[in-house]
């Protein structure tokens, strides 16, 4: 059953005096951290928080630790109003958007980095950005104290690196993937699909159609690494996008690899003009 209503807290204290409420009333505690530019694919997270949970937190934090120089930080959508809303309408009970003050009163002098993790699927073109995702991800969740936390699975290094992150440092917040949500026309939800011209926007869906075309050429028996990312990449190029990497890659540790003999994950990053998305599959064979 959903909540009454949403409340909204920005400060830390606040937001904890809340949690311990629900706790001695018995409740569960799901939560869902936000950059914010709230979509269906986010909404999924809260619905499956809502499902498993007595109490759902939602977090809306645009981290500059992420971002690295260049990157869309300035211009990544802001509409606290417009994300309380959608909170509210998909079943959360409280609403924690922080200021950066609150977050980091002060220079921030300790950090969390996964090894390796941190380092695959074309982090050398955003160095940092896992360091500042695992920080702040950390931070959230020491200060929520989740029973579970809730991950898309269109990122499957954040997914990867957070789930290490916890069992590595003992944190007792059980990590949920859920599964990508899409378009009609298979394009994976992202805030920054908004940023995508209407032609743009036309030619967006091939990043899916690329991936799922290797992924049947390798149920049809392709079993090289290589051929597969060359399948996604060509698919690509004859749509006119830039594809950054195409990388097929143990799903767990994130290794490259040269066959597919069981599980796989065909990941890519790629400039549909000057906007870069993200997507990914699961191959078995």
């Amino acid at each position: 059953m959903a909540p009454a209503s949403l409340k909204r807290v920005e400060k830390i204290e606040e937001l904890r005096a809340a949690v311990a409420e629900a706790r001695r009333a018995g409740k569960l505690i799901g939560f869902v951290p936000t950059l914010g530019g709230l979509h269906a694919g986010h909404g999924s997270l809260i619905e499956a928080a809502r499902r498993d949970c007595g109490y759902v937190v939602v977090s809306v934090f645009l981290n500059a630790l992420q971002f690295g120089p260049g990157e869309d930080f300035d211009a990544y959508p802001r509409d606290l109003e417009a994300d309380q809303a959608f909170c509210e309408r998909h079943g959360a009970d409280v609403l924690f958007a922080p200021s950066h003050e609150e977050m980091y009163p002060r220079e921030q002098l300790a950090f969390v980095e996964v090894d390796r993790l941190s380092g695959r699927l074309g982090s050398a073109f955003r160095p940092g950005h896992m360091r500042g995702v695992a920080t702040v991800v950390a931070k959230l969740l020491n200060i929520v104290q989740p029973d579970f936390a809730y991950f898309g699975e269109k990122d499957p290094q954040q997914l990867a690196v957070v789930r290490r992150m916890t069992e590595d440092l003992n944190m007792p917040a059980r990590i949920v993937a859920c599964p990508t949500v899409r378009e009609a026309d298979g394009l994976a939800m992202s805030t920054r699909n908004r940023y995508l011209s209407p032609e743009e926007r036309r030619r967006a869906p091939a990043l899916h159609q690329a991936l799922e075309k290797a992924r049947s050429a390798a149920e049809a028996g392709e079993r090289s690494a290589a051929a597969l990312a060359a399948i996604v990449r060509g698919h690509l190029q004859r749509s006119e996008i830039e594809p950054q990497f195409v990388e097929v890659v143990d799903p767990d540790t994130l290794e490259p690899l040269e066959t597919v003999t069981g599980r796989a994950l065909i990941a890519l990053a790629a400039y549909v003009g000057k906007t870069r998305l993200i997507d990914n599959v699961i191959v078995e064979v």
